[in-house]
């Protein structure tokens, strides 16, 4: 198969990239599993945006403290300086933020010193992603493959991208060969036990930009976050959102003693509660709705009120059992301020990239906002440049077939490699930071 734009994940960056490609261009998405069940469909919270210039202060330094102040400062400015136009952009695609009055209405999160992130009840990735999903399907030059796995890149000669190999649904490998090929196949979370994450996002890209030689970066900043609904069920675990922090709700001990201020950084606060679970001797804390009122939650927090219930809580009533699971990845392949890699005619977008927007720790609600600013650039610098790029002839033919007879194995490995870097690189993060502290 042959296209001129191949984009790798259906998740709110992949389909805001394709939305932004020129529409003379064939763009074909490849996805994993449904275009759907993406992580970005997942996000409960809301997604940020700079309510005025008085607010760009504020903003900027949120962000940066909630990184430990190693964020990339440019891509930090040009995240909240293109924030109001990614959100009119989701307005008129029909995405329907919550409004108060007919206005806009802002809600605020851990570690942000204002309101300032919009929602849709607590399922806006779900409403982005749906939205843009719709307006995908609509374009005739868009085609969609689902239960499509990129296995490898192609990589000519010339150390360009020229597509990628895939396993397809019946099991057969085939090429796809592009001028330009978008990495936004997510994030980490498949690789470890406890995540909020689909099981099916096991880091395939950064994987893939192991073996290639492609730069990577900030590898050992993982976030956890700090409340998951507690489970002795397999599967990826439910989140209970920092928008319910931030509207009032408590962590409590096995004692129903508060024990920390829910509304500092999310590792800080996911810190905290590991103490608290290491000092009770138990396998999870408490988080307590006492002070929302019952509207807000039946209201704001619905499909959470409604996954509490069928777990056997009651969240108007009672606290909930919640533990703190990997969640979130800031590194990853190591971009520039337009989405483009250390390889030729490759990009990567969204949780796959790192353009050091996010420092150590990503600011929440600043995820959704990251890879649709980042994704829109890298559209339009692709754009600018296609019309002067031919596939090789020989693209297909740069593909050893022999290689990839195994791919358990080759998913096995590809797995431990990435987990084996993180963790070491994240040891050696926490060591700095000890270090730092002891230094004043």
């Amino acid at each position: 198969m042959k296209t001129d734009i191949l984009i790798v994940g259906s998740g709110a960056a992949g389909l805001f990239a394709a939305l932004h490609m020129p529409k003379r261009k064939n763009v074909v998405i490849i996805t994993k599993n449904e275009a759907k069940e993406s992580d970005s469909y997942l996000a409960q919270g809301g997604i940020c945006m700079l309510r005025d210039e008085d607010d760009y202060e504020g903003y900027f330094h949120d962000t940066m403290n909630a990184g430990h102040f190693k964020n990339d400062e440019t891509s930090v400015d040009i995240m909240i300086r293109s924030s109001q136009g990614i959100i009119n952009e989701l307005i008129e695609f029909g995405v329907n933020f919550e409004h108060h009055h007919g206005h806009l209405a802002f809600t605020k999160e851990g570690a942000h010193g204002k309101p300032r992130i919009l929602f849709h009840e607590d399922q806006t990735g779900k409403e982005i992603t749906r939205k843009l999903l719709r307006r995908v399907r609509e374009r005739e030059n868009i085609t969609i493959l689902e239960y499509t796995t990129m296995i490898d890149i192609i990589e000519n000669e010339d150390n360009a991208c020229e597509g990628v190999v895939v396993k397809n649904n019946d099991g057969s490998v085939t090429t796809i060969t592009s001028k330009y090929t978008v990495l936004a196949c997510g994030g980490v979370g498949g690789i470890y036990r406890n995540s909020t994450n689909f099981r099916h996002i096991t880091a395939d890209g950064i994987a893939i930009a192991m073996n290639h030689g492609i730069e990577l970066r900030d590898m050992g900043c993982i976030q956890i976050h700090p409340t998951t609904l507690y489970s002795e069920k397999p599967g990826r675990r439910f989140l209970i959102s920092e928008s319910v922090r931030g509207e009032g709700a408590i962590l409590l001990n096995k004692n129903r003693e508060r024990f920390v201020d829910e509304l500092l950084p999310r590792d800080v606060v996911a810190n905290a509660i590991w103490r608290e679970m290491d000092k009770d001797k138990t396998p999870y804390e408490w988080i307590s709705f006492e002070n929302i009122p019952e509207k807000k939650v039946r209201t704001h927090f619905p499909n959470i009120y409604r996954k509490c219930l069928e777990e056997g809580y009651d969240c108007l009533k009672e606290p909930v059992p919640i533990v703190p699971a990997q969640h979130y990845f800031m590194g990853g392949i190591k971009i520039g301020y337009t989405g483009h890699t250390s390889m030729k005619r490759l990009y990567a977008v969204g949780e796959t990239a790192c353009n050091g927007v996010h420092g150590e720790n990503r600011l929440a609600s600043n995820s959704l906002l990251e890879s649709l600013v980042f994704a829109e650039r890298a559209a339009n610098e692709i754009a600018v440049h296609i019309d002067g790029v031919e596939i090789s002839e020989n693209a297909a033919f740069l593909v050893d077939y022999g290689k990839y007879n195994d791919l358990k194995k080759i998913e096995k490995e590809n797995k431990e490699k990435v987990l084996e870097m993180i963790e070491t690189l994240k040891n050696e993060l926490i060591e700095r930071r000890e270090q730092e502290k002891k230094n004043g």
